[in-house]
């Protein structure tokens, strides 16, 4: 057990590698379809605290990115959310069981995914130093700059981990600077999640809103790139991509009855939590239980709560959790066809509407048609 979790101070400071990402998305949604915030962390918590027991590796459960930018842009109600929830959990099951995902992960060439991760890397590069770095003006950019080169320094010690460091520096900041909205927040009353019985009309809505527009982004991002990342990071542990759906869909089709958000694996999340030191289930362990706290005892601060960490800070870690997954295209550089047919891919999966599943076809087409000598050519020279 001690091989597959440990609670140390790397996995603390690792448990907090995808913070940047989940927590705004949590927060848009309950906001946007005024959910049962108690019910949302509560379940959202415990789906990690499963998630790292299960895997023994910083493995997070993540809000489905594709559904919380609809919910969150339109305004989408939370009965066809969990609806959408249940939907995608159903589709994902059954692609597990039948051999559908076995088939994709062997389909699909390397480049492809290597494509798909750069693409989620520069997607999540852009929001990093677009929208969080710049939200607090001169002073944030100042504290992201401070908080950058301390990461930089620290980067890789295990001593003193560098993540950890960062999140007290955080927490530093908002007792001085915020200490008033601190005082508000911490106000603890104890709730459990609220039980939800979707109906047809909401599973059918949801699927076609939203489970349709998320399905190619789970495959590409949440199963098979997420399985390429564990054999990059983890070498030594095999796990399967059925195993990866599986665990997917037993969490949406769970979730929506406790009206808790649709989640997913997710390769970025992976890259974050091990970027800052985590390398066991204590990590994603730990950070689920922070939700899990935040829900039961102080759900009804948290529109306040998510105003005292500063977001310029959430940004730079969104950042290192970007450049780890930039950094997986490495090693298509020997191959020059292969590296093209990967830029292209990320390039389709940043840019255009529904990016991930069109790079993932075209790149796998171009890749297949480049084999047969119908298309490029495969120059085995360096780029």
């Amino acid at each position: 057990m001690s091989a597959r979790i440990r609670f140390d101070r790397n996995e603390l400071a690792g448990s907090f590698g995808d913070i940047g990402t989940d927590l705004p998305l949590v927060i848009g949604m309950v906001f946007a379809a005024r959910l049962d915030a108690a019910s949302v962390f509560i379940m959202f918590g415990l789906a990690q605290i499963v998630t790292g027991l299960v895997y023994g590796l910083p493995m997070p459960m993540q809000p489905l990115k594709a559904m919380a930018v609809i919910v969150i842009g339109q305004k989408v109600s939370g009965d066809i959310l969990f609806g959408g929830g249940l939907a995608i959990g159903v589709a994902m099951l059954l692609l597990a069981v039948s051999g559908g995902l076995s088939w994709l992960a062997r389909v699909v060439p390397k480049c492809v995914v290597r494509g798909i991760q750069f693409g989620l890397g520069l997607s999540l590069a852009s929001l990093a130093l677009k929208d969080y770095v710049q939200s607090d003006g001169v002073a944030g950019n100042i504290l992201a700059a401070v908080v950058f080169v301390v990461l930089l320094l620290l980067l890789g010690n295990r001593r003193v981990p560098g993540g950890l460091v960062v999140i007290l520096l955080g927490i530093a900041y908002a007792l001085v600077f915020r200490y008033n909205s601190l005082a508000v927040a911490v106000s603890p009353s104890f709730v459990l999640p609220k039980l939800h019985a979707p109906t047809w009309d909401d599973i059918v809505t949801g699927f076609l809103v939203l489970a349709l527009p998320q399905l190619p982004l789970s495959l590409s991002n949440s199963v098979i790139a997420t399985n390429q990342t564990i054999k990059d990071l983890y070498p030594e542990r095999a796990i399967s991509v059925p195993k990866i759906g599986l665990t997917y869909a037993m969490a949406n089709l769970i979730m929506p009855w406790f009206s808790g958000i649709p989640v997913c694996h997710g390769c970025g999340g992976l890259a974050g939590h091990n970027a800052f030191g985590a390398r066991t289930g204590g990590a994603v362990i730990i950070y689920g239980s922070l939700y899990l706290v935040l829900g039961l005892f102080l759900s009804r601060q948290i529109g306040e709560m998510i105003q005292i960490f500063p977001k310029p800070i959430l940004g730079v870690v969104l950042l290192f959790e970007a450049v780890t997954l930039l950094l997986f295209v490495r090693d298509q550089a020997t191959k020059q066809r292969d590296l093209m047919i990967a830029m292209l891919v990320a390039l389709i999966a940043f840019t255009l509407p529904q990016g991930y599943v069109v790079g993932l076809v075209v790149g796998t087409a171009i890749y297949y048609l480049a084999e047969r000598g119908w298309l490029l050519s495969s120059p085995s020279s360096h780029s």
